[in-house]
């Protein structure tokens, strides 16, 4: 079979991108590449070095000097990736809910999602790459060969987000957050990023609402069969 060389998977907070994501690229053998962790570790790092994340030239500097790198795990805590700023281990860092919150204004900053964004595309032109987040199929990766939407109602998002949290950092995790700020999460993201979170006019839309992880990938392994 024919393989896509590049996949976009987008979608709003808590639709199961990064599940899915993470699956099709083990089946597939493809490296995943979860675009959101750049966008928190730029935020960790305007919190930890005091930049004001209001500030957009303050924080297009960060980004354009910033050595922020995502690979697979090399430690078994289950995690999906590592994440590292400036050549730090923050992969569990990014996930607190001070983050979160900053996150959700570095992400609507013009110049940071530049400069991320060409990072992001010179990634993909290595092949062999399942790439995820809000805007990827629409602006970052318009020619990917194959392009998934998926979308979930808010509160069956929130379930799903805070469940793999749970999963992943453990139920006693001190980064983890409650549900109610989960929920307060992925309300203000989707507020947020409503103009950069839409489908590409050629994705496929799958609505998840009700299926498992098993449906998802079904669904999108029909599609797949197109490239053979």
């Amino acid at each position: 079979m024919r393989r896509p060389a590049c996949i976009a998977i987008d979608g709003p907070a808590g639709a199961g991108k990064s599940t899915i994501g993470e699956q099709l690229a083990r089946q597939l053998g493809y490296i995943y590449f979860d675009t959101g962790a750049m966008y928190r570790a730029v935020a960790w790092l305007a919190l930890q070095r005091g930049v004001d994340i209001h500030d957009e030239a303050a924080l297009a500097e960060l980004a354009r000097h910033a050595a922020i790198t995502i690979s697979h795990p090399h430690i078994d805590d289950g995690r999906q990736y590592t994440v590292t700023a400036d050549g730090q281990d923050v992969t569990w860092e990014i996930r607190s809910a001070n983050v979160a919150n900053s996150v959700s204004i570095v992400a609507t900053r013009p110049e940071v999602r530049a400069i991320l964004r060409a990072r992001q595309r010179a990634l993909a032109e290595q092949g062999g790459i399942v790439m995820v987040g809000r805007d990827i199929g629409a602006i970052v990766l318009p020619n990917a060969d194959l392009k998934i939407y998926l979308t979930a109602g808010l509160q069956e998002r929130a379930r799903r987000r805070y469940a793999e949290l749970v999963e992943r950092m453990g139920a006693h995790h001190p980064a983890l957050p409650d549900m109610d700020a989960v929920v307060q999460e992925i309300r203000l993201r989707d507020a947020l990023d409503h103009d950069n979170m839409r489908p590409a006019p050629d994705a496929v839309i799958i609505d998840t609402d009700g299926l498992d992880v098993s449906q998802v990938l079904a669904a999108i392994d029909r599609h797949l069969e197109c490239f053979s």
